[in-house]
């Protein structure tokens, strides 16, 4: 096998959930180019189907599923019906919602709200995945940058659940990679082009990309790349890592 060869994804099922926008259609046709099938899961089901067919018109087949991750029961119909492509293979813990509201204010509700999607709802999904993974696979979890630093807005919840999803990433690759040869790493972006971003205040992405050494925005096929390496075989003895990619951000001080 030549090295670019262990890029490939030939024959494998992946599961994306958030696939319905942003960074989860870059993913999904990333792996699609890549060889795989996928499985698309989103809690908008109608706006999958130009995700769909990106897959489909990279020579993959599509499954799309409606389904909200913050429900375990529904992360589980996720897995059942990616069965109908075969083996789960990949899972990328995509789904999130952000907030940014000032900790003095911020409701239970809202708090809530946020951990059960970031964090809880990739936990529901990883363990639904798991348990169709019939030979292994690779688990990626998409947290953020801001799990690792201050942003500078008022975001408790996000930067908490984003914290959180490091440790559970440690956990299930300490548990799963020689039990069940589940890899299970992360990624940290930073600032992509996304529907978050485009909530930020007026000025507040050009200030901080000031202080990053690459000084831009990300391309989110960058960051899809960095998705196929820990899916394929290419990252094949990674498991338990964090990745960071952020033009160098988080070394800003």
């Amino acid at each position: 096998m030549g090295i670019l060869d262990k890029f490939r994804l030939d024959g494998q099922v992946a599961i994306v959930t958030g696939a319905s926008s942003g960074l989860g259609v870059a993913f999904a046709k990333a792996l699609a180019e890549a060889g795989a099938d996928v499985v698309l899961a989103a809690r908008r089901a109608e706006r999958l189907k130009d995700t769909a067919q990106l897959v489909e018109d990279a020579g993959r087949r599509a499954l799309i599923v409606q389904a909200d991750v913050a429900l375990p029961e529904d992360c589980r119909r996720v897995a059942e019906e990616a069965a109908a492509f075969g083996p789960v293979s990949i899972l990328v813990n995509n789904a999130g919602v952000g907030t940014a509201v000032p900790a003095s204010r911020e409701t239970p509700e809202q708090f809530r709200g946020v951990i059960d999607v970031n964090l809880n709802g990739a936990y529901w999904m990883a363990q639904a995945a798991a348990a169709a993974m019939a030979n292994g696979g690779s688990i990626i979890n998409i947290s953020s940058v801001l799990g690792l630093m201050s942003g500078g807005l008022p975001q408790a919840a996000y930067s908490s659940s984003k914290a959180a999803l490091l440790g559970l990433t440690r956990d299930l690759a300490a548990q799963w990679s020689s039990r069940k040869g589940i890899r299970v790493n992360a990624i940290a972006p930073g600032y992509f082009e996304s529907e978050m971003t485009d909530t930020y205040p007026d000025g507040y992405l050009e200030a901080h990309l000031k202080r990053a050494p690459m000084g831009r925005v990300g391309d989110a096929e960058e960051l899809a790349a960095a998705v196929v390496f820990l899916a394929s075989a290419a990252g094949g003895y990674v498991t338990g890592a964090t990745l960071v990619v952020d033009g160098g951000l988080s070394i800003a001080g």
